[in-house]
């Protein structure tokens, strides 16, 4: 027989009767018993319900929040186990196996961890169960892709950290590019870009390249380092470091080879999937926000006016940035550009060299022999050489911004030596150059012995200057906030000899 349940209103008005009577009353009692007995129930329930009345009832029950099929650390476990399987299946497009199949997985096969073979029995869990803790430990996918706190951090001061990354344009390319190679199409327009990491000033260029070009990038960290002869545009200087992302311009070991001939050190943040959740663009954000600003400010004006070459879209890009970086800063209360003038390094900007200087860090010692013919053959190229040199091993000095080669010997560099074309046509032969070996040859070889002893008396009886010879490596910019190059390459262009 079903339990007789009271209404509530009939236990509000019983508690309303009894709280007027004091808690040793007669009627008290009376009360109770004339309403048990007009319901049909013992006092005993009538009192309990009135016990429960007032007594707040739980939502939900009291081990809540506890696994009943295993101990929570063996739960745990398990769904750690789960996490870690999804994890491990998940691929670019988000794609990963689902709770259920990894729960057959564990149940079924087992996995192999560190600590050995992990197999639960098998009907342990149940997809739902195991879903809900997962999500309420923090093994769910959101919460396993959450990014990890961001730190930041600024540069004391000016030049001290640039950063320095490369976007294409949205506009594509441009109408008359520079150069086209014929299998490869029209060239990319990419942007390329340098932050200084305390002002937030920025120079930029377009390029038209095809992918990431070390040569172009170069190129285009030369020119942001030289002076600019543009009035309210004075960012230049070499910078204590430069922090890049692990591409093709970072694993190059020209670029790496320049940098360090020039003094800067090169940081490159963690490689996209290192770290697994953090994301690399944000470790550069300096550089990437100005990407977006020249897109949303500056290219789009491109829908009624597009520059006709590389040449004309810098002219336009620099006059946006020298709007951008007079600018307000991000949080001091003044513009970019005279946050960088106020925060100059106390031994003042380090000047860079000259471009001719600056190619020679670009080049590369390769030892090679030269030929018979006192050729040598540089990536598929003919190079004639000082006919010294026929037959002997040698170092050849060959950079991505030489069009001639140099060519190294003992102690004496050799050079430039102009690309050169095939064999000499029949009936057109000519002689090389007779050189002091020739001389001292024909010497020893065709003259008498008197002859020989004459010419050596005449040779050594020239006089000959003591001095050593000056060579002009041009003037060091002195100035009040501008520190000489502080050059460190191994070779010098005073022992080059043309050929």
């Amino acid at each position: 027989m079903p339990k007789k349940q009271l209404a509530s209103e009939v236990l509000i008005d019983l508690h309303r009767r009894l709280s007027v009577l004091p808690s040793r009353s007669r009627e008290r009692r009376m009360i109770m018993q004339e309403t048990a007995h007009l319901y049909g129930i013992s006092e005993q329930t009538l009192y309990r319900a009135l016990a429960q009345r007032a007594r707040p009832k739980a939502l939900r029950r009291s081990d809540r929040g506890t696994p009943r099929v295993v101990p929570q650390e063996k739960m745990e476990y398990y769904c750690e186990l789960i996490a870690a399987i999804k994890v491990r299946t998940s691929n670019k497009k988000g794609r990963h196996l689902s709770t259920g199949e990894a729960i057959r997985l564990i149940e079924k096969f087992g996995i192999e961890t560190p600590d050995g073979l992990v197999k639960a029995p098998e009907s342990t869990f149940k997809k739902s169960t195991v879903n809900r803790y997962l999500q309420r430990w923090g093994y769910d996918r959101e919460t396993l892709r959450r990014q990890p706190v961001a730190v930041r951090f600024q540069a004391e001061h000016s030049n001290g950290c640039w950063q320095f990354d490369l976007s294409p344009s949205d506009l594509k390319e441009i109408k008359e590019p520079s150069w086209i190679e014929a299998n490869k199409g029209a060239p990319t327009l990419m942007l390329f870009s340098v932050v200084d990491d305390r002002s937030g000033v920025a120079y930029q260029e377009y390029r038209c390249v095809y992918g990431e070009d070390v040569e172009a990038a170069l190129r285009f960290l030369f020119n942001a380092m030289a002076p600019k002869q543009i009035d309210g545009f004075p960012f230049q200087g070499i910078p204590k470091m430069i922090y890049l992302d692990h591409g093709p311009v970072a694993k190059s070991h020209v670029f790496q080879q320049v940098m360090r001939y020039l003094g800067i050190d090169v940081c490159a943040h963690l490689p996209q999937g290192k770290d697994g959740r953090r994301a690399t663009s944000r470790s550069k954000g300096k550089v990437e926000r100005p990407f977006r600003t020249v897109k949303e400010m500056h290219e789009t004006l491109y829908h009624f006016h597009q520059p006709k070459d590389e040449e004309e879209a810098n002219a336009w890009l620099m006059n946006f940035l020298v709007r951008y970086n007079a600018m307000q800063h991000r949080s001091e209360p003044h513009s970019r550009v005279e946050d960088w003038l106020e925060n100059l390094p106390p031994s003042g900007v380090r000047a860079i060299c000259s471009w001719e200087r600056f190619c020679t860090f670009a080049r590369e010692p390769e030892r090679r022999k030269v030929g018979g013919d006192a050729r040598v053959s540089v990536d598929g190229v003919n190079y004639e050489v000082d006919p010294d040199l026929a037959g002997e091993t040698v170092v050849l000095w060959w950079g991505i911004f030489d069009n001639e080669l140099y060519v190294e010997h003992g102690d004496k560099r050799f050079g430039p030596y102009a690309p050169v074309g095939g064999p000499i046509p029949l009936y057109r032969y000519r002689a090389f150059k007779k050189t002091p070996t020739h001389h001292a040859t024909a010497y020893s070889g065709s003259a008498s012995p008197r002859q020989r002893s004459s010419g050596i008396q005449v040779s050594l009886g020239r006089k000959r200057s003591n001095q050593p010879r000056h060579f002009d490596h041009g003037a060091i910019l002195r100035s009040g906030n501008r520190e000489g190059f502080q050059d460190s390459h191994p070779t010098r262009k005073t022992g080059t000899r043309s050929a």
